[in-house]
């Protein structure tokens, strides 16, 4: 029962949408979430009136922060998801038919309402009281009067008293509600006994004429599709990187020009020895370091193995000494520069000689390496290839409208604009139109190769972009139409279909069998399964099958036996061993669940209430604003 609940409940979408229609306690972001200025690319309408891209991306930006607050991890691929978005606009789209209702049926909170709780909110205390002077602080950082910010906390308030209100609305009777929950955490011992339609196969025997009778019986479902074998050209910025050349400078010029993209994510893992020296030392003193340095080296050098020894016992660098000189991980940027350079210089094992930085000469024993160089040697090849590949997509978008020109203006060959574009036309297998969908990935090519025009005019199709940089034309160069299957086509499969059906008949013939024998109290020979203990959300193994009928059986009586039957896979008993009535045996949880349940209902009336809301006012949503990268 409590299924149907938890889907409006549970999950970090629900948490997206409670982040932005609960009061807003919190001021990070309250300003971005107030200001609407400016993006008003209208995202969705409720009524006529327009959610504006700014606003939305603004409620992104207030969603990421709550979440991130709640301890969910929030990454790019999940704030890009399809449903991460419509459950931001959702959480507005609630918001606005909220208000709309709040101000329909005329709520007030009072001045006392707004007072007391303005003055409750965590961020204007100090010393454990309210203060007037970070009340007003905060509000200036966030560019915020306090006409407009009590005028947004009275709104917010406002909507929070009807959620609350409608939560306090759900009555469910105790005995209804222990009911309910005995049977969402009550827990079964079983046990489960398969009879197998294969282990019957070889008892059946079809005969031809049962064959032969089938086929004459169903002779339109055995249909071959129509079929169509193609010409096709293609047009795909990935063969036209032949084509063009990028230059050793160009590469050279995008590295120095977009360091930051090419920084990568190399990490490099040293120990040090530090002799010091600070920054007003003398030049003595200068020397007198280096010739201590250069004594330690030696030693090292000597025997490579001491140096975890010699860092601890020498080393001027507190932080890293005491673990033999071990700095851990680091990438480009992390250390002074003369420390990175010869850091980055170095391989595995190696050992360097004197480092000189600002804070004194470095011995440096380089431990490991993790993830990719990004040095432009390292980075050459692969900015070469982008290179490589943006001037052909630049050409093919130069090119793809002159391809669609021609071949519809040369609609009745596909040589035409081969010849002009250096393609070679391609001859296709004969496939059906859903073949075709999945060789090329395009319902709209599939569709056209089979439309009037291009079958019985024999004329190209249009050129269509069948996924990013691919554009394909093609033309029919035969056509088969569609027709039933012969019998010897097909004869084979209708038999093994008739002996699945009969070993199915005697699969759930013996498993009735059984299953009556068991009820009845008789001693049968049946192969079980070890018993598992599973509860309606874990199955410990079992297949959904099964734990879609274990909790049908009937247990007054233990053991109690049940039976069902899958065609093609055979009948299946499943056996109650015992029944463990969970929350009897805790109160607190029993007490927690039910808590929970009354969370569930009242959060179920809420979605009820919003769901009439919506069914009252005109939404309509742009799908393709919404989905665009540009929203985040």
């Amino acid at each position: 029962m409590l299924e149907a609940l938890r889907k409006h409940t549970q999950g970090w979408v629900a948490k997206v949408i409670l982040a932005l229609i609960v009061v807003t306690f919190a001021l990070f972001g309250i300003d971005s979430y107030l200001n609407q200025a400016g993006g008003q690319v209208a995202v969705a309408k409720v009524d006529g009136q327009k959610i504006s891209l700014q606003e939305y991306s603004n409620a992104v930006e207030n969603a990421r922060n709550y979440l991130q607050s709640q301890g969910q991890k929030v990454d790019a691929a999940m704030l890009e998801s399809p449903a991460f978005k419509q459950s931001v606009l959702d959480s507005i789209i609630t918001r606005r038919l909220m208000e709309g209702a709040i101000h329909d049926y005329r709520f007030r909170i009072s001045d006392d309402q707004l007072s007391q709780h303005v003055i409750g909110m965590p961020e204007f205390q100090s010393n454990g009281k309210f203060s007037e002077e970070t009340y007003h602080q905060l509000l200036t950082q966030n560019k915020l009067t306090p006409a407009k910010f009590e005028q947004n906390i009275r709104k917010d308030l406002a909507v929070q008293q009807v959620r609350d209100g409608l939560s306090n609305l759900v009555f469910m009777p105790q005995k209804v509600a222990e009911q309910s929950l005995m049977s969402e955490f009550e827990q079964r011992e079983v046990s489960v006994a398969d009879v197998k339609v294969s282990d019957f196969a070889s008892q059946v025997s079809i005969k031809p004429e049962q064959v032969q009778a089938y086929y004459n019986q169903h002779k339109t479902k055995f249909i071959a599709p129509a079929k169509v074998k193609l010409q096709f050209a293609l047009l795909s910025a990935a063969s036209l990187v032949g084509q063009v050349s990028v230059s050793d400078e160009e590469v050279k010029q995008d590295y120095e020009e977009n360091a930051a993209k090419y920084q990568g994510n190399e990490q490099r893992q040293a120990s040090h020895i530090l002799i010091g020296f600070s920054n007003t030392a003398s030049a003595a003193e200068k020397a007198a370091a280096k010739e201590k340095a250069e004594s330690i080296l030696q030693q090292i050098k000597a025997n490579p193995k001491s140096f975890e020894k010699l860092a601890i016992e020498y080393s001027q660098d507190s932080g890293s000494a005491g673990k033999g000189g071990d700095l851990g991980s680091f990438g480009r940027g992390a250390m002074v520069k003369p420390f990175e350079n010869a850091a980055f210089a170095m391989k595995v094992g190696e050992i360097s000689d004197l480092v000189e930085s600002e804070f004194g000469y470095h011995i440096i024993k380089l431990t490991g390496i993790t993830g990719e160089s990004s040095d432009f040697e390292a980075m050459k090849l692969k900015i070469k290839a982008e290179l490589l590949f943006q001037k052909a997509q630049a050409k093919y978008a130069e090119l793809a409208d002159d391809f669609g020109n021609t071949v519809y203006e040369q609609s009745g060959s596909l040589e035409p604009v081969a010849k002009k574009f250096g393609l070679q036309v391609q001859t296709s297998p004969a496939m059906t139109k859903d073949e075709i969908a999945k060789f090329f990935k395009s319902e709209r090519l599939a569709s056209l190769a089979f439309s009037d025009e291009v079958v019985k005019e024999k004329r190209n199709t249009e050129a269509v972009e069948v996924s990013p940089n691919n554009l394909v034309a093609a033309r029919t160069v035969e056509y088969i139409a569609e027709a039933p299957r012969s019998y010897d086509e097909v004869k084979g499969g209708i038999e093994s279909l008739l002996r699945a059906e009969a070993a199915g008949k005697l699969a759930q013939q013996k498993g009735e069998a059984l299953l009556a024998d068991l009820k009845a109290g008789k001693a049968v020979n049946a192969d079980w399964i070890t018993p598992v203990t599973v509860d309606r959300r874990n199955a410990q193994g079992l297949s959904d099958s099964v734990m879609r009928n274990v909790f049908k059986v009937n247990t007054h009586s233990l053991p109690a036996y049940y039976g069902f039957n899958e065609a093609n896979q055979g009948y299946t008993v499943i056996k109650v061993i015992a029944v463990n009535q969970k929350l009897k045996d805790s109160p607190e949880v029993a007490d927690r669940a039910y808590k929970a349940y009354q969370q569930a209902l009242g959060a179920e009336m809420s979605h009820a209430y919003v769901a009439s809301l919506k069914a009252k006012k005109d939404i309509q949503l742009n799908v393709k604003v919404l989905m665009s990268n540009a929203n985040n």
